[in-house]
Parts: structure tokens; sequence; C-alpha cells
């Protein structure tokens, strides 16, 4: 194989597929990625068994062929060299050379026979979406899936389609996050459950464009990703994702509305007064049109007020602050609505047409705090 390619478009590629390559493997081949060169592409493939990732490169084929890589040590080569053009060469025995201008690495390859190569998914009735809108909608609920891997269904997504709805739920046991957007065109009905990390790995290589689409194919087992001159697969997590619709109330007994910078603002001082390891609630006390919000640590204690608009009745209640920034900071909106029940009930953030809602479950609290 021989193969030239500018150093930023061969990096550019090498980033995007080392997202789908393990820091560590019980299967060495799984720690390089493939390079493939046929008459017309070439290609950079990683799969970690989870999550496969193939890209385009730009560049000339001298040779056809192909050879397994070390991931790292190929990127951290490619990285540091001149901003110019890379020849990449491989002999019979997978011997690579690579050099640039004056710079020139010989690493040992091996054959890409072994490798776990994606499997063909039938590419029939892609979900249409534009790569801006899959990117907001990851980065708007992403933030509350758990991290603990023994509760496999709460490390994914559910993607839910009715017709031409859209609705993404995520949740962790404290709180749930909620996004529906309407889409362009129909679609048959269907629930999966996708991986947080193939989520969060598809966000940061995903342009964001308006005008730029991303298909989405479903089969039983996977949910293949095709944007731009990338392809992202991933295996769903399997299982019945939790009945959301009986978590959520239209029922409240106080209404708030609070411009949300503001709001945020307010919180991100209030941590100033926070250790890591402390679990102290931030807390709010509505009262008399009056919204003041406290925090009393070890550190010291803090009360702001803030002007809002109140409907209904007095409330204090207390929430981890984390929880309300992570949901602040993903809406747009100037101004957002805060629906609370009792001391004890799960607070509701949502808009008119429920675009988006962010349930967040209170921290009990001693009422004199």
């Amino acid at each position: 194989m021989k193969i030239q390619c500018q150093k930023s478009d061969l990096l550019n590629g090498v980033n995007i597929v080392l997202k789908a390559v393990p820091v560590k493997s019980t299967m060495p081949i799984l720690e390089c990625l493939i390079i493939e060169a046929t008459e017309q592409t070439i290609k950079l493939i990683a799969n970690d068994m989870e999550l496969g990732i193939e890209t385009l490169v730009k560049g000339t084929i001298h040779e056809t062929g192909s050879v397994a890589l070390n991931a790292k040590i190929f990127s951290e080569i490619i990285r540091r060299l001149p901003e110019n053009d890379v020849y990449i060469t491989t002999d019979h025995n997978y011997m690579t050379e690579i050099v640039c201008e004056k710079a020139k690495f010989s690493i040992s390859g091996r054959s890409g026979e072994e490798f776990p190569y994606l499997p063909n998914i039938e590419k029939d009735n892609p979900v249409v979406l534009s790569q801006f809108t899959l990117k907001e909608v990851i980065r708007q609920t992403v933030f509350s899936i758990s991290d603990n891997e023994s509760n496999k269904i709460m490390t994914g997504e559910l993607f839910e389609i009715k017709n031409n709805e859209l609705r993404v739920i995520s949740l962790d046991g404290h709180r749930i996050s909620i996004r529906k957007i309407l889409m362009k065109d129909s679609y048959e009905d269907r629930k999966v459950i996708i991986p947080g990390k193939t989520l969060n790995e598809i966000s940061k290589i995903l342009s964001g464009e308006v005008s730029s689409l991303v298909n989405i194919f479903f089969t039983d087992k996977h949910a293949l990703f095709e944007f731009d001159d990338t392809v992202v697969l991933t295996r769903l997590i399997e299982g019945e994702y939790y009945r959301i619709d009986q978590m959520l109330s239209s029922d409240y007994e106080t209404k708030v509305t609070i411009n949300k910078k503001e709001l945020q603002n307010c919180i991100e001082r209030a941590s100033l007064l926070i250790r890591e390891t402390d679990k102290k609630p931030i807390i709010l006390d509505i009262s008399n049109n009056n919204f003041e919000l406290k925090i009393n640590t070890a550190i010291g204690s803090m009360n702001e007020e803030i002007d809002i608009t109140l409907e209904g009745k007095d409330i204090i209640i207390g929430f981890n602050p984390k929880f309300l920034l992570d949901a602040l900071r993903v809406i747009d909106d100037e101004t957002v609505d805060i629906y609370l029940i009792n001391a004890k009930a799960p607070c509701f953030i949502r808009n008119q047409d429920q675009s988006y809602i962010y349930l967040i479950l209170p921290v009990n609290i001693n009422v004199t705090a």
C-alpha cells in the first residue's frame, strides 16, 4: 500500500476514528486502526465491538492495500508531523513507513484479517435530521444519563419515534431530561436505547450545520449514523426503558417564571461555597412574590433575591445545585417556568409546548436551615 495525504486531512480522520479505539483491550487488534486504500477511497476504521467508526480521507492512492497500526502510536506520530503531505507506505510484512518532509518513521503494522470490521447494515428508510438538530438534542439531554454500568438502561438514551415526532429521554435516578422535536417526514413507530457514550462521541464529530444532514438507520441490534464522509455504528442497549409518562405530571401548586440567566448566575455564585465532597443543597424560599436563594456550607453562606412572577402557593424546597445548573445551561430561552408541587415532590422545568421537560428530585432539608 502507498498513499499520500495532507497532514491536516489525515489527522482529522484519525481524530474521528480514535473515538472507537479502547484505551486497553484483551484483544490487541482492537487497539489498532485500519488504513484501507482501494482504487477509489482511503478509509480509516476503528471498532471496540460496541462502537465502530469509518471515515474517508482525501488523498492520492499510489498502491492499494491495507494495514492495522497501533492507533495511539500512529495518531501521536501524525499529530507531530509538519503541516505538509504525508506519505505512508507498507511492505508485504506490514512494516509501515511514514514520511513527511525530513521526518521519517518506520513502525510495525499487522494484517487487518483479525480485525472485526463493521457489519453490513441494510440501509432502508433512514430517519433524517439536520446535524444541528441532532447535536442540540444530544447536548440538551445526555448530561443526565447515569455513569453506573450496573444499570445499563440508564447509561443510554431512549430515542422514541411516533409519526413525525422524535422524543429523546435520559435519566439517572435523580432527574429526567426530555427533548421533543418535530421532523419534516413521518416514520414508522420505533423505540431504541442508544448508549450515551456513542451519542457523546457523535456529538463531537458532528459539524452542527443546519444544512448538513444525518441519516440514521436502525436494525434490531444496531443504529447506524451516516453523515459527511463518516459512518458510526453502535450496538443498541437491550431491554425495556422506563415508563416515563407515568412520572410526568401537569399538576402544580406553585409556578415560578424567572429570568434563566439570572437564576443560572445566582446558582453558580452559590456553588463557589460548595466543596466537591459536600452534598449541601441550595434552598429556594419562595414566598410573598419573593424568590430567595440560600446556601449554608462549612466555607460560608450566601443568600440572594431574584425578581419572579409567582402563581400559586409559597414553598421552601432544596435541590442539588448541579442538577439545576445542568438543566439551565442547555435551555436557550430567556425565561423559564418552574413548576412545583411540594417540598418532597419533583420540580419540572418546561416550556409551553413541552418541547423540553426537565424533572429534578428535591433534597430533604431542614426548613429552619
